[in-house]
């Protein structure tokens, strides 16, 4: 008699549906090899990104290549299908999945059936209705991102450099940040840096023509990582000549203007938007329970509330914090506890499926580090505050650590070697956005021929003109 093999479906191939993948694979070698189980990961993108190595990719201080992990090659026992989970149905155990091919055979999505669910799609930008913000804002989540605003800003100072407008010289080099987390503060710090030192090279532009602006709704930034070194940031941003707004909210940036809650307006060709994330959109279309905020209700052992057979971790999930000393606190949805989230959530699933019993997931929270720019940073780990050099170096060591494999580590260790001894790249890559636009113009229709009595130099009315 033949049995079928337990099919685990991982909805989203980001930190937490990696590493859970990665673990699950490890477990289940021996099952996976004799066909008893499979694992499917579904992702829009063949790569996971980590993220906080996103301000140093757009600073140039590390290559894009170097900051996605091919899934492929990490999950070689799993099966990756490139595509996105739009609904699940977990009381008949399908995911209604849409991929590359379903939109060119053009026969609609597809159903996938399951076992085990691991849902862990991630979160993307949480946007409000500020007008203009969908016309000029520009993201910052995605790798893809992080290198257009890169080349965004380079290219805003060569319309500087070369033009003889004012106007357009002042807002092209007005750059305006919203939102003060790790996101916003991390990569102004590391692109003023870079715009910084690529100013030297423009002959009629100096640093202190660059103007910065960080927009934050409430009364501090970097919130994680205490009020003492919220407060140390503000005042090395500042000495920076950087324009930190606190309880202060972008009202539009409506034709190229942006117009703050204190009745500033900054006329500017860069608005970069990143004031919070929301759970990714399938989550709302399931019929697992969720949270006044759009979270899947999750247990301490990383199972979804009330259901049998589903799990989740990270962005997506509201796991209740058993070493908080306030009763009720959820895990704080940074890959600190994802990370550990995922070992957790791996080895109960596969408890489950041998009968075994399962753990909780606890972990203090350690604290938290944040980079200012090169050689600058701040750091509240385990009750001790640092600032400058030593938590810049303590970011970098931390992230080292925690970069995906072997491989990454020692591709990223050599590229900062070598970033110390030679001088930055300040290449803007444009064109990398929209690679077809030269050989389209070159394609294209021939240009009209002009006529033959304008060729040959005769007036409008088609003759000489004479004395």
């Amino acid at each position: 008699m033949v049995t079928e093999p337990v099919r685990i479906l991982v909805v989203g191939g980001g930190y937490v549906g990696m590493y859970t993948a990665l673990h699950l694979q490890r477990h289940l070698k021996a099952e996976l090899r004799s066909g008893t189980a499979e694992i499917t990961v579904v992702t829009p993108d063949p790569y996971m990104t980590y993220q906080p190595f996103l301000p140093e990719a757009a600073a140039g201080n590390i290559s894009p290549r170097h900051v996605v992990v091919p899934l492929r090659r990490v999950l070689d026992k799993c099966r990756i299908v490139i595509g996105e989970a739009k609904a699940v149905d977990h009381a008949k155990r399908t995911a209604t999945i849409t991929t590359l091919a379903t939109e060119e055979e053009g026969a609609g999505p597809v159903q996938l059936s399951y076992d085990e669910l691991v849902i862990a799609p991630g979160s993307i930008s949480r946007t409000l209705p500020v007008p203009g913000l969908a016309d000029y804002g520009i993201g910052f989540k995605t790798v893809e991102e992080a290198i257009g605003l890169r080349n965004h800003v380079i290219e805003q100072m060569d319309i500087a450099s070369s033009t003889r407008d004012p106007a357009i010289r002042d807002a092209a080099l007005t750059f305006v940040f919203v939102g003060g987390g790790f996101a916003g503060v991390e990569a102004l710090g590391e692109l003023e840096d870079m715009a910084r030192y690529t100013a030297r090279y423009y002959h009629n532009i100096k640093p202190q023509d660059l103007k910065w602006v960080l927009v934050e709704a409430s009364d501090r930034i970097l919130p994680e990582v205490g009020e003492e070194m919220g407060r140390y940031a503000v005042r090395e941003l500042r000495a920076r000549n950087i324009d930190v707004r606190l309880e202060t909210r972008l009202e539009s940036c409506e034709d190229r203007v942006a117009v703050l809650s204190d009745g500033s307006r900054f006329p500017t060709r860069t608005v970069v938007w990143t004031a919070g994330v929301k759970p990714a959109p399938v989550l709302a279309n399931t019929d697992l329970p969720l949270t006044e905020r759009g979270r899947l209700k999750c247990t301490a052992r990383l199972g979804v509330e009330g259901v049998e057979h589903a799990w989740s971790a990270g962005d997506a999930a509201a796991v209740p914090d058993i070493t908080a000393d306030e009763p009720g606190r959820e895990c704080a949805p940074n890959a600190q506890h994802a990370v550990r989230q995922t070992k957790v959530l791996a080895e109960n699933l596969v408890a489950s499926l041998q009968g075994r019993p399962l753990k909780d997931y606890a972990h203090k929270y350690a604290g938290s580090v944040a980079s200012l720019g090169l050689h600058k940073g701040v750091a509240h780990v385990y009750g001790r505050k640092l600032k400058g050099y030593p938590a810049w170096f303590m970011h970098r060591a931390y992230h080292l650590s925690r970069v995906p494999t072997f491989n990454r580590k020692a591709r990223v260790l050599a590229e900062w070697t070598l970033a110390g001894l030679f001088k930055r790249e300040i290449v803007s890559l444009g064109s990398l956005e929209h690679p077809r636009a030269e050989f389209e113009l070159a394609a294209g229709p021939p240009p009209p021929e002009p006529d033959d009595e304008a060729s040959k130099g005769g007036t409008a009315d088609g003759g000489a003109k004479s004395d």
